[in-house]
């Protein structure tokens, strides 16, 4: 019987699990996790978004995974009785110039498969959200909302059933391959801070820690995951209603992320934001965490300072709303001029694992590294969590077809 370990308790880690069992459901599976239960970081803290695929560039593995999973998780929600809404949303062009922009996203949109998209005018923006400010928009009725938490709850339950076995509270320290005198077949070695396992297979879906745990096995690893918060408002209760489903904003083609909106949440709730500031840890999910060693090892990694370089003025801007209200209500007024300072109380936050390379690029799409008999998932953000049925399938096929891995990267 094969022995299979994974690391990481997130999403990937358990939808990863639950597919390669379902494809070989004799295998021997070992989830090693340093916290003390799943979904502890990016999982269990993001605004539950079931994204439709929109702003993926096509044929990229983001867009493929995410049209894939994107039904994958509808079925499994189907099957299992985990409440979901397809409540879709728009994207808003709030002036003129961006609207170039809104139809480029349109047919993406297209491109990646999206069928009963609409074009909208202003009137027309007005009737999906009254509250709304824009010159033109789009409605993508895929998008929907749901809690992951409870998507990974299930898949866990799932996977003891079939007897995988979780190991909590133990963090990987070393990934060591050794030979069998008797058979000559490899085995890998993991070795945590309590315990060593032997496995004949090893998938890394750390997360936060990807890259630390990838250069166990390859030290010349040429990215590095630059940790940013996500820091959340939520609109009081009374006011809520000022935003019915899901606003977001074109995105700024000059940065790599989408710039704060509005998400109603399953239990009801309303997020507004977030931004995207450097967190100095690599966990830090409060203003005040700083861990020197994380942030040492952000800033000496060269692919930081060129993207520090690039987006040095957006960065700015970013840590100032981080702290300043004042001017995180001035960008939310832009999608919804009715919001103001008094309506919102401070939400959660989340921190995305950003893979940057050492040339300056932030990485856009999943990326993996395959080497014999260990396969790393190095970058996985958002839409990783609507991916992930389809994500684990692919890390399945892989593991399945192909038992001995040269070493390569794939992108």
């Amino acid at each position: 019987m094969e022995k299979i370990i994974i690391i990481g308790a997130g999403i990937v880690g358990l939808a990863t699990a639950y597919k390669l069992l379902e494809a070989e459901p004799d295998l021997k599976i070992t989830i090693i996790e340093k916290e003390k239960d799943i979904c502890k970081h990016q999982t269990g803290n993001n605004s539950g978004v079931i994204h439709s695929g929109i702003y993926y560039k096509p044929g990229s593995l983001k867009a493929q995974n995410c049209r894939k999973g994107y039904q994958k998780l509808i079925d499994f929600c189907d099957i299992n009785g985990i409440e979901y809404d397809l409540c879709g949303k728009i994207i808003v062009a709030v002036d003129e110039k961006e609207i170039p922009y809104l139809n480029n996203l349109y047919e993406r949109g297209v491109a990646n498969g999206l069928e009963r998209m609409k074009k909208l005018s202003a009137a027309e923006l007005k009737e999906y959200e009254p509250n709304v400010n824009g010159v033109s928009g789009i409605f993508v009725p895929q998008t929907g909302i749901i809690d992951y938490k409870q998507v990974g709850k299930k898949l866990k339950e799932l996977l003891i059933e079939k007897g995988v076995e979780f190991k909590f509270g133990e963090a990987v320290k070393k990934i060591k391959s050794k030979s069998e005198s008797k058979s000559k077949e490899k085995i890998i070695e993991v070795g945590t801070d309590k315990c060593n396992y032997s496995a004949d297979f090893v998938i890394s879906c750390a997360g936060l820690h990807s890259d630390r745990v990838a250069r166990m096995t390859n030290p010349n690893l040429n990215v590095r995951i630059i940790p940013f918060r996500g820091e959340y408002y939520k609109i009081s209760e009374e006011r809520k209603n000022l935003v019915k489903n899901l606003i977001y904003p074109v995105p700024d083609p000059a940065f790599p992320f989408l710039g704060v909106h509005f998400t109603r949440m399953i239990d009801g709730k309303v997020e507004a934001g977030p931004n995207a500031v450097l967190a100095f840890k690599r966990e830090g999910y409060k203003k005040t965490d700083i861990n020197i060693p994380d942030s040492i090892e952000t800033f000496a990694w060269p692919g930081f300072r060129k993207v520090m370089y690039k987006y040095w003025r957006t960065g700015l801007g970013e840590f100032h709303r981080s702290f300043s209200k004042k001017a995180f209500v001035i960008a939310l007024q832009r999608l919804l001029p009715a919001i103001k300072e008094e309506y919102l109380v401070h939400g959660g936050a989340g921190i995305r694992a950003q893979a940057c390379d050492k040339y300056g690029g932030l990485v856009d799409d999943f990326l993996f590294e395959e080497q014999e008999n260990v396969l790393h998932v190095l970058n996985a953000p958002s839409p990783a969590a609507t991916s992930s049925l389809a994500i684990g399938e692919e890390i399945a096929k892989r593991v399945r077809m192909n038992k001995d891995y040269g070493s390569r990267v794939r992108v």
